[in-house]
């Protein structure tokens, strides 16, 4: 095979193709890498749209004298949760 061609499936040697991976979770790893992928995942873009469509309405909640401020900081803390980061009025414009 020539230096550098990618390999054939079925031409593996028995050996290589019996060795155990180094650990369970390197493995998994390493067969789930999407980091060449041109696109996000499905899933991805999903989350990213209704975060985004949650932060829109958190804006006008904030922006809106006429709403309590315990109500905004809540619904701020509970979205925080969903993004996994500490959101306030003004982290809503990263979205």
């Amino acid at each position: 095979m020539p230096a550098g061609a990618p390999p054939v499936p079925g031409n593996a040697t028995p050996a290589a193709q019996t060795t155990p991976p180094a650990s369970s979770a390197q493995a998994r790893e390493a067969w789930r890498d999407t980091s060449g992928y041109p696109w996000p995942a499905l899933a991805d873009t999903v989350a990213a749209a209704q975060n985004m469509a949650y932060a829109m309405n958190l804006r006008e909640y904030c922006a809106n004298a006429r709403i309590a401020s315990d109500f905004v900081r809540a619904r701020l803390a509970r979205f925080s949760q969903i993004t996994g980061r500490e959101e306030t009025c003004k982290s809503l414009l990263d979205y």
